[in-house]
């Protein structure tokens, strides 16, 4: 499986396998269900390989560590998802 840094990167900086509309999924602390947020909304920090900034669907800014992040969607389908230790 690709780490989640190495695609976010692709995703960013390949002009090609980047086009189209990308979601992350993660888990939010103390939660149990997937949020979701474009990566329209998503900011990037220079020189940051811990966590990522999401404007989230309350209207805030959340730091996000890569380690929460569970699936990715390209155009609402998935391409990548995190393997669940416990199957």
């Amino acid at each position: 499986m690709q780490p989640i840094h190495e695609l976010l990167s692709r995703i960013r900086w390949d002009e090609v396998f980047g086009k189209g509309d990308f979601e992350i999924a993660y888990v939010e602390r103390g939660q149990t269900a997937l949020e979701r947020v474009g990566l329209e909304n998503v900011e990037f920090e220079k020189g940051n390989s811990f966590s990522f900034t999401a404007l989230c669907g309350d209207k805030l800014y959340h730091d996000i560590p890569f380690h929460r992040v569970r699936e990715v969607y390209k155009n609402n389908e998935l391409i990548w998802k995190r393997p669940d230790p416990q199957e």
